[in-house]
């Protein structure tokens, strides 16, 4: 996939197999503090307004990521929150399956969910054999303060085009949808469409669906449209949704044995592993 001249380099793969990616400026990908993610956003918006946009083919590939947090039932107030990411994609006609858990060190921030996310979310995709051609993530991309949402964000890292799919807008806004399957109405902010409001099955509430990494209102729509089925929530999103949910709860001991963690897929490749 090209990079925007003059924004990062990659260098080959470390010991643990991922690839050192360098941000721009000499910033780091996933920053410790409100403060330095802050400017990290700034500069990325300005690196996403740079970039090639991304085309899909006829069939692309959708992946998907999702993160569930640990329950209040399965945990006592000294102990760490604990979150699992789980990433899928299809690979050879059939789907892969990672998760990938670990400690959360920061808080529920909805304009810096990258401190709290994006480290373990990135772990969980790089895990995969094959990243797959464009990814769906549950957070935002240009509806932001910073025209930079966590979206946007993991999908520059990954240099993976990426579409955001949300149940309601951060900051744009936008008029409620028509009742018939595939109303949409813009979303808007500061004058710019950053995506829209879709109606994607009649009788069910609408998804906001996010230009996000390399992807615009239109193909972020295109996008979501080929892999949604008759759920609300696209089918990709969907999997890795109940994956992590399944997961957590048979780590929190919350699923009777015998149970399964996870619905099988068909020839499907699982792997588990421990973030940071």
């Amino acid at each position: 996939m090209p990079t925007p001249a003059g924004s990062w380099s990659a260098t080959p793969p470390d010991e643990t197999g991922e690839a050192a990616v360098r941000p721009p400026g000499g910033l780091e990908w996933w920053p410790s503090s409100a403060e330095a993610l802050d400017r990290l956003q700034v500069r990325l918006a300005e690196l996403a307004d740079a970039a090639t946009p991304w085309r899909p083919s006829r069939t692309p590939r959708v992946g998907a990521v999702f993160v569930a947090f640990s329950t209040g039932r399965a945990r006592r107030s000294t102990d760490p929150e604990r979150a699992w990411a789980a990433a899928v994609a299809p690979a050879a006609g059939a789907q892969e399956r990672a998760v990938m858990s670990g400690s959360v060190d920061a808080g529920y921030d909805p304009g810096h969910l990258a401190l709290r996310e994006g480290r373990l979310l990135e772990r969980a995709v790089r895990s995969l054999s094959t990243l797959p051609e464009v990814l769906l993530v549950n957070a935002t991309g240009r509806d932001h303060p910073r025209r930079a949402g966590l979206a946007l964000h993991l999908g520059a890292v990954l240099d993976v085009p990426t579409v955001g799919v949300t149940d309601r807008p951060l900051v744009a806004s936008g008029e409620r949808p028509g009742g018939r399957r595939g109303d949409r109405s813009p979303l808007v902010l500061w004058g710019e469409v950053v995506g829209s409001i879709v109606r994607v099955r009649r009788g069910a509430r609408p998804v906001c669906v996010h230009a996000a990494w390399r992807t615009d209102p239109e193909v972020a729509l295109e996008v979501v449209a080929h892999v949604t089925g008759r759920a609300r929530t696209p089918e990709p999103l969907r999997t890795a949704r109940t994956l992590a949910r399944s997961v957590r709860a048979r780590d929190e001991g919350r699923l009777p044995p015998g149970v399964p963690s996870s619905r099988p897929a068909r020839a499907s490749r699982m792997i588990r592993g421990e973030g940071p």
